[in-house]
């Protein structure tokens, strides 16, 4: 992990989605390593939010805009001037994309669109990674992992505006960042990164388990109630996959061409767990606490998501470091120390100095 530090120090990096979740995780991670970074992205939903609590608006270049307008992202982009871009801004919930579709559609095929163009005009660009999801493929075999190369599909409007920006990633890297033109026609490199269910403190969106058990436990606020009880997920601590993103984005930086192309990056199979037992795990960890299930009809979400990560672990040297317990006692630690009063720029530098230190 070491040697991740010593790569990115003095980088300039872009992410967009930076006000996000992940995003906010990553450009405090870059920051460790001392990278000069820059964010784009909306304004943060909820209260409290993790780009609030890490203070980011004052540690990095801020610029509050919507990917949906590309005039503006264009401009982020020259005045940056980064030399890697993670693309993170998405409209990221399957049950929000069912109340509003159109929203969904636009930030995730044409946000990752102008993102790209933007990146194609700029042409300064070395390395640049697309974050979509598992569920981008279609699902023909139920049960069986995941493999890059599987078809893509999606039936819920966020997997289907996810692998639509897929098509988008491979339309822009075969058209104008082929790996056949590198080094003549451009000087930039384009891969897709896909993950499953992360969690990790500092996550307060709606219509996730972890943030509504957070919520219950520590603010008494709420029902923990679940809708899916035997839905089967990839579980796994945030600091993992955006690991790997590090990783193979320092690959493209290198002009390593063969890692272009989409990536999984998914935990060990023991994380691969069902709702309901992920929910009692964390339960009998905190030792209190108890939950109800929703029936009757629900927006369709699908039964299984597993990830193959061979290809990770066989060319980028990546696996993850968590099982599902250290993952959970990683993220309920956090939210323990937050709602304890700890600040939570401390307890989340502590977190990534021990993953990366």
């Amino acid at each position: 992990m070491r040697g991740i530090k010593d790569f990115y120090k003095g980088k300039k990096v872009l992410v967009t989605g930076h006000t996000g979740f992940k995003g906010a995780w990553l450009a405090e991670i870059l920051l460790y390593c001392g990278a000069k970074v820059s964010g784009v992205g909306l304004k943060p939903d909820t209260r409290p939010n993790l780009f609030g609590l890490l203070r980011l608006e004052r540690k990095l270049g801020n610029h509050f805009a919507d990917v949906r307008n590309f005039k503006n992202l264009r401009t982020v982009i020259l005045k940056e001037k980064p030399e890697i871009v993670f693309h993170l801004a998405a409209q990221p919930l399957v049950r929000r994309s069912y109340d509003d579709p159109l929203y969904t559609f636009e930030t995730n095929i044409m946000g990752t669109a102008n993102v790209l163009q933007a990146v194609k005009e700029y042409g300064k660009v070395r390395s640049a990674v697309i974050i979509t999801t598992d569920k981008v493929y279609k699902h023909k075999h139920p049960g069986r992992a995941f493999e890059e190369e599987d078809e893509l599909g999606g039936r819920d409007p966020y997997s289907a505006s996810k692998a639509a920006a897929e098509i988008v990633i491979d339309s822009y890297a075969r058209s104008f960042f082929s790996a056949e033109d590198y080094g003549a026609a451009h000087k930039t490199l384009v891969a897709s990164a896909r993950a499953g269910n992360v969690i990790g403190g500092g996550d307060w969106s709606e219509d996730r388990l972890l943030p509504d058990i957070v919520k219950n436990i520590f603010t008494s606020e709420g029902k923990i109630i679940i809708r899916n009880p035997g839905h089967v997920r990839a579980w796994q601590h945030v600091l993992d996959p955006l690991c790997g993103y590090l990783l193979l984005a320092r690959e493209l930086y290198e002009g390593k061409k063969r890692f272009s192309g989409g990536w999984n990056f998914g935990p060990d199979a023991s994380s691969f767990l069902s709702v309901e037992k992920l929910l009692g795990k964390t339960l009998r960890i905190l030792g209190r606490g108890s939950y109800s299930i929703k029936k009757g009809a629900a927006k369709h979400e699908d039964n299984i998501l597993k990830l193959n990560s061979d290809k990770a672990r066989k060319l980028l040297h990546w696996r993850a470091n968590f099982d599902i317990d250290e993952t959970l006692r990683m993220t309920l630690d956090w939210y323990r120390g937050f709602y304890n009063g700890e600040d939570a720029a401390h307890i989340t530098d502590q977190q990534i100095e021990s993953f990366f230190g």
